[in-house]
């Protein structure tokens, strides 16, 4: 079986196709007990597959996903409340609006180093003008070819596996990566759902 990547160059390669799970865990002790054990069962998981990724956060509460082409610039945002279900469609410019608060920030790189999931992780701050910040452990070996899974994260060098948001009000949220598969992924996750969803205007 054949992994999908592009050589680049000794010790770094471009992954064009693979799944990734992140367990998700609150590392505020302020916040609210029953939020911390909901999120104890939330999972994100993105797909990647060439110039596409799918990104979903999944919840006892609600279900979020954002499919993005790197190609066009286009966005679909999913929700889904229960029975009832959201769609979103932006273009390039939109869903750089939404994404205004990364605007500006400053990165910091730092002397540190994690090891997540065998990957040697290097450590980079990101400081947002809103006072938050996110702490980010990429695998500088590995690159997606989709950096912009998370738009924060389109100039980091590379595979981020762990990232804790903290924001200005103290709140830590940690997305670390459990697992990440090569395998080849299917081109129907990427497809924009047709029925059941109800088409909301940015």
């Amino acid at each position: 079986m054949a992994i999908a990547f592009i050589q680049l160059k000794a010790q770094q390669r471009i992954v064009a196709e693979c799944t990734i799970t992140y367990s998700i865990k609150i590392t505020d002790s302020s916040v609210d007990k029953n939020i911390v054990e909901s999120l104890k069962t939330s999972t994100k998981i993105v797909y990647i597959k060439g110039n596409k990724s799918r990104s979903g956060l999944v919840s006892s509460a609600f279900n979020q996903t954002v499919l993005l082409d790197k190609l066009t610039g286009n966005t679909v945002v999913l929700r889904e409340f229960g029975s009832n279900k959201f769609l979103t469609k932006l273009d390039r410019i939109q869903w750089s609006e939404i994404n205004n608060k990364f605007k500006d920030m400053s990165v910091f790189f730092a002397d540190e180093i994690q090891n997540i999931l065998g990957y040697d992780c290097k450590k980079v701050i990101l400081k947002l003008t809103d006072g938050s910040q996110l702490a980010v452990y990429y695998a500088p070996s590995i690159i997606p070819s989709v950096k912009e899974f998370e738009y924060q994260f389109k100039d980091i060098p590379g595979f981020v596996l762990e990232y804790e948001m903290q924001e200005n009000n103290g709140k830590k949220i940690r997305y670390t990566a459990t697992k990440i598969n090569f395998n080849p992924v299917k081109a129907s996750l990427f497809d924009t759902p047709t029925d059941g969803y109800k088409i909301l205007q940015k």
